[in-house]
Protein backbone atom coordinates (compact mmCIF):
# COMPACT_ATOMS: atom_id res chain seq x y z
CA UNK A 1 0.00 0.00 0.00
CA UNK A 2 1.45 3.09 -1.27
CA UNK A 3 0.42 5.25 1.97
CA UNK A 4 1.26 2.46 4.56
CA UNK A 5 2.28 4.29 7.73
CA UNK A 6 1.28 8.25 7.17
CA UNK A 7 -0.66 10.19 9.28
CA UNK A 8 -3.35 12.42 7.29
CA UNK A 9 -5.45 15.22 8.39
CA UNK A 10 -8.97 15.56 6.58
CA UNK A 11 -11.01 18.92 7.24
CA UNK A 12 -14.46 18.68 6.69
CA UNK A 13 -13.84 15.06 6.52
CA UNK A 14 -17.23 14.11 8.06
CA UNK A 15 -19.56 14.31 4.70
CA UNK A 16 -19.55 14.52 0.61
CA UNK A 17 -16.39 14.20 -0.73
CA UNK A 18 -14.23 14.75 2.77
CA UNK A 19 -15.22 11.59 3.53
CA UNK A 20 -14.68 10.08 0.10
CA UNK A 21 -11.22 11.07 0.31
CA UNK A 22 -10.63 9.90 3.86
CA UNK A 23 -12.04 6.54 3.25
CA UNK A 24 -9.70 6.67 0.34
CA UNK A 25 -6.52 7.71 2.22
CA UNK A 26 -7.17 4.80 4.34
CA UNK A 27 -7.73 2.32 1.70
CA UNK A 28 -4.77 2.99 0.63
CA UNK A 29 -2.94 2.86 3.68
CA UNK A 30 -2.88 5.88 6.00
CA UNK A 31 -4.01 6.65 9.04
CA UNK A 32 -6.52 9.37 9.38
CA UNK A 33 -7.75 11.85 11.40
CA UNK A 34 -10.90 14.49 10.67
CA UNK A 35 -12.46 16.92 12.18
CA UNK A 36 -15.82 18.29 12.47
CA UNK A 37 -18.43 21.26 14.17
CA UNK A 38 -21.61 19.98 13.62
CA UNK A 39 -21.51 16.66 11.82
CA UNK A 40 -20.22 14.60 15.25
CA UNK A 41 -22.01 11.62 14.31
CA UNK A 42 -21.15 11.49 10.81
CA UNK A 43 -17.50 12.09 11.26
CA UNK A 44 -17.20 9.06 13.77
CA UNK A 45 -18.80 7.32 11.21
CA UNK A 46 -16.21 7.83 8.68
CA UNK A 47 -13.75 7.06 11.20
CA UNK A 48 -15.65 3.67 12.46
CA UNK A 49 -14.70 3.17 8.16
CA UNK A 50 -11.46 3.87 8.51
CA UNK A 51 -10.43 1.88 11.46
CA UNK A 52 -12.36 -1.30 10.26
CA UNK A 53 -10.09 -1.41 7.26
CA UNK A 54 -7.32 -1.48 9.97
CA UNK A 55 -6.21 2.12 10.23
CA UNK A 56 -5.98 4.60 12.89
CA UNK A 57 -8.61 6.83 13.01
CA UNK A 58 -9.09 10.29 15.24
CA UNK A 59 -12.24 12.47 15.38
CA UNK A 60 -11.32 15.90 16.90
CA UNK A 61 -13.79 19.01 17.06
CA UNK A 62 -12.21 21.87 15.91
CA UNK A 63 -13.67 24.97 13.97
CA UNK A 64 -11.14 25.20 10.83
CA UNK A 65 -11.94 29.21 10.94
CA UNK A 66 -10.10 29.11 14.35
CA UNK A 67 -6.32 29.59 14.59
CA UNK A 68 -6.38 27.82 17.70
CA UNK A 69 -8.54 25.26 17.08
CA UNK A 70 -6.53 24.08 14.07
CA UNK A 71 -2.78 24.38 15.70
CA UNK A 72 -4.28 21.88 18.43
CA UNK A 73 -5.72 19.57 16.01
CA UNK A 74 -2.25 19.39 14.60
CA UNK A 75 -0.36 19.10 17.58
CA UNK A 76 -3.01 16.09 19.16
CA UNK A 77 -2.96 14.36 15.53
CA UNK A 78 0.95 14.42 15.79
CA UNK A 79 0.85 13.01 19.10
CA UNK A 80 -1.37 10.53 18.71
CA UNK A 81 -0.48 9.28 15.75
CA UNK A 82 3.48 9.73 16.30
CA UNK A 83 4.06 12.19 13.01
CA UNK A 84 2.00 13.77 10.09
CA UNK A 85 3.03 13.42 6.84
CA UNK A 86 -0.56 14.51 4.67
CA UNK A 87 -2.81 17.52 4.83
CA UNK A 88 -6.20 17.88 2.64
CA UNK A 89 -7.62 21.26 3.29
CA UNK A 90 -11.03 20.54 1.92
CA UNK A 91 -13.49 21.81 4.70
CA UNK A 92 -16.09 25.06 2.89
CA UNK A 93 -19.27 26.27 2.80
CA UNK A 94 -21.05 28.19 0.69
CA UNK A 95 -23.45 31.38 1.01
CA UNK A 96 -24.79 32.22 -2.47
CA UNK A 97 -26.20 36.09 -3.45
CA UNK A 98 -25.91 38.56 -5.95
CA UNK A 99 -23.18 41.01 -4.88
CA UNK A 100 -26.32 43.66 -4.76
CA UNK A 101 -27.53 41.64 -2.03
CA UNK A 102 -24.52 40.39 -0.44
CA UNK A 103 -23.79 41.17 3.31
CA UNK A 104 -20.87 41.74 5.01
CA UNK A 105 -21.89 38.83 7.31
CA UNK A 106 -22.26 36.51 3.86
CA UNK A 107 -18.86 37.58 2.65
CA UNK A 108 -16.84 37.40 6.08
CA UNK A 109 -18.16 34.14 7.11
CA UNK A 110 -17.40 32.53 3.09
CA UNK A 111 -13.58 33.87 3.20
CA UNK A 112 -13.12 33.17 7.03
CA UNK A 113 -14.36 29.29 6.36
CA UNK A 114 -12.68 28.54 3.17
CA UNK A 115 -9.62 30.72 2.87
CA UNK A 116 -8.44 31.80 6.27
CA UNK A 117 -9.66 27.92 7.34
CA UNK A 118 -7.01 26.57 4.80
CA UNK A 119 -4.39 29.29 5.80
CA UNK A 120 -4.82 28.13 9.68
CA UNK A 121 -3.95 24.30 8.86
CA UNK A 122 -1.37 25.06 6.11
CA UNK A 123 0.19 27.45 9.21
CA UNK A 124 0.24 24.60 11.51
CA UNK A 125 1.48 22.02 9.18
CA UNK A 126 4.67 24.18 7.83
CA UNK A 127 6.62 24.28 10.27
CA UNK A 128 6.81 20.27 11.02
CA UNK A 129 7.18 19.20 7.13
CA UNK A 130 10.09 21.92 6.90
CA UNK A 131 11.54 20.30 9.22
CA UNK A 132 11.43 16.88 8.53
CA UNK A 133 11.86 17.86 4.80
CA UNK A 134 8.60 16.04 3.18
CA UNK A 135 4.68 16.19 3.14
CA UNK A 136 2.22 16.39 0.70
CA UNK A 137 -0.68 19.05 1.25
CA UNK A 138 -3.70 19.02 -0.85
CA UNK A 139 -5.91 21.70 -1.09
CA UNK A 140 -9.61 21.26 -2.50
CA UNK A 141 -10.32 24.31 -4.54
CA UNK A 142 -13.57 24.68 -7.97
CA UNK A 143 -13.24 25.51 -11.34
CA UNK A 144 -15.20 28.32 -9.54
CA UNK A 145 -12.17 29.65 -8.22
CA UNK A 146 -10.91 29.81 -12.21
CA UNK A 147 -13.47 31.10 -13.79
CA UNK A 148 -15.94 32.75 -11.57
CA UNK A 149 -20.23 31.75 -11.09
CA UNK A 150 -23.04 34.04 -11.18
CA UNK A 151 -24.51 34.45 -7.36
CA UNK A 152 -21.41 33.54 -5.97
CA UNK A 153 -18.41 36.19 -5.63
CA UNK A 154 -17.48 35.46 -1.93
CA UNK A 155 -16.98 31.97 -2.88
CA UNK A 156 -15.51 32.08 -6.05
CA UNK A 157 -13.30 34.63 -4.36
CA UNK A 158 -12.21 32.18 -1.73
CA UNK A 159 -11.24 29.04 -4.28
CA UNK A 160 -9.66 31.61 -6.37
CA UNK A 161 -7.53 32.57 -2.88
CA UNK A 162 -7.03 29.11 -2.56
CA UNK A 163 -5.62 28.25 -5.80
CA UNK A 164 -2.96 31.46 -4.95
CA UNK A 165 -2.14 29.81 -1.40
CA UNK A 166 -1.31 26.56 -3.04
CA UNK A 167 0.96 28.10 -5.32
CA UNK A 168 2.81 30.88 -3.16
CA UNK A 169 3.27 27.36 -0.76
CA UNK A 170 4.47 25.72 -3.46
CA UNK A 171 7.28 28.04 -3.72
CA UNK A 172 8.14 28.59 -0.44
CA UNK A 173 7.93 24.76 0.54
CA UNK A 174 9.45 23.12 -2.72
CA UNK A 175 13.01 23.57 -1.38
CA UNK A 176 12.38 20.90 1.68
CA UNK A 177 10.55 18.15 -1.04
CA UNK A 178 7.08 19.38 0.20
CA UNK A 179 4.17 19.21 -2.58
CA UNK A 180 1.84 21.50 -2.54
CA UNK A 181 -1.55 20.82 -5.04
CA UNK A 182 -4.99 22.02 -5.27
CA UNK A 183 -7.69 19.85 -6.91
CA UNK A 184 -10.67 21.97 -8.44
CA UNK A 185 -14.02 19.62 -8.68
CA UNK A 186 -16.75 20.85 -11.28
CA UNK A 187 -20.41 20.01 -10.22
CA UNK A 188 -19.86 16.58 -7.71
CA UNK A 189 -23.01 14.53 -6.66
CA UNK A 190 -23.10 14.85 -2.48
CA UNK A 191 -25.50 15.63 0.04
CA UNK A 192 -25.04 20.02 -0.61
CA UNK A 193 -27.05 19.27 -4.20
CA UNK A 194 -30.35 18.77 -2.03
CA UNK A 195 -30.78 21.96 -2.19
CA UNK A 196 -29.77 22.72 -5.72
CA UNK A 197 -33.26 23.32 -7.80
CA UNK A 198 -33.18 20.68 -10.86
CA UNK A 199 -32.30 22.97 -13.46
CA UNK A 200 -29.41 24.29 -12.41
CA UNK A 201 -28.21 20.68 -11.57
CA UNK A 202 -29.02 19.76 -15.63
CA UNK A 203 -26.93 22.81 -16.71
CA UNK A 204 -24.13 21.66 -15.00
CA UNK A 205 -24.19 18.32 -16.85
CA UNK A 206 -25.01 19.84 -19.91
CA UNK A 207 -21.56 21.79 -19.34
CA UNK A 208 -19.81 18.67 -19.28
CA UNK A 209 -18.74 17.09 -22.06
CA UNK A 210 -19.94 13.38 -20.66
CA UNK A 211 -23.21 14.91 -20.02
CA UNK A 212 -23.24 13.45 -16.02
CA UNK A 213 -21.88 15.01 -12.87
CA UNK A 214 -18.69 13.49 -11.25
CA UNK A 215 -18.74 11.59 -7.87
CA UNK A 216 -16.95 11.94 -4.82
CA UNK A 217 -14.69 9.14 -5.58
CA UNK A 218 -13.30 10.91 -8.79
CA UNK A 219 -11.88 13.66 -6.67
CA UNK A 220 -10.57 11.11 -3.83
CA UNK A 221 -8.63 9.37 -6.59
CA UNK A 222 -6.91 12.54 -7.71
CA UNK A 223 -5.89 13.17 -4.14
CA UNK A 224 -4.83 9.67 -3.23
CA UNK A 225 -2.34 10.00 -6.03
CA UNK A 226 -1.29 13.47 -5.06
CA UNK A 227 -0.53 12.03 -2.10
CA UNK A 228 2.18 9.22 -2.93
CA UNK A 229 5.41 9.21 -4.01
CA UNK A 230 3.97 8.91 -7.52
CA UNK A 231 3.18 12.66 -7.65
CA UNK A 232 6.74 13.40 -6.38
CA UNK A 233 7.59 16.22 -8.87
CA UNK A 234 4.20 18.09 -9.69
CA UNK A 235 3.84 20.84 -7.26
CA UNK A 236 1.86 24.28 -7.81
CA UNK A 237 -0.76 22.52 -9.93
CA UNK A 238 -4.45 23.04 -10.01
CA UNK A 239 -6.05 19.59 -10.89
CA UNK A 240 -9.78 19.87 -12.23
CA UNK A 241 -12.00 17.16 -11.81
CA UNK A 242 -15.17 18.35 -13.79
CA UNK A 243 -15.78 16.25 -16.76
CA UNK A 244 -14.71 19.42 -19.05
CA UNK A 245 -16.89 21.32 -17.48
CA UNK A 246 -14.32 24.12 -17.19
CA UNK A 247 -13.94 24.12 -21.01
Amino acid sequence: MELENKNAIVTGGSVGIGAAMAIALAEAGANVALNFRKHDTEAKEVIAQVEKLGRKGLVVQADVSSFEDAQKMVDQVVKEFGGLDILVCNAGINWDGVIWKMTEEQWDRVIEVNLKGYFNYVRAVAPIFKEQEHGKIVNITSINGLRGKFGQTNYSASKGGIIALTKSLAKELGRSSVNVNAVAPGMIETEMMLNIPEKFLNMAKEETVFGRLGKPEDVANVVVFLCTERSRHITGEVIKVDGGQYI
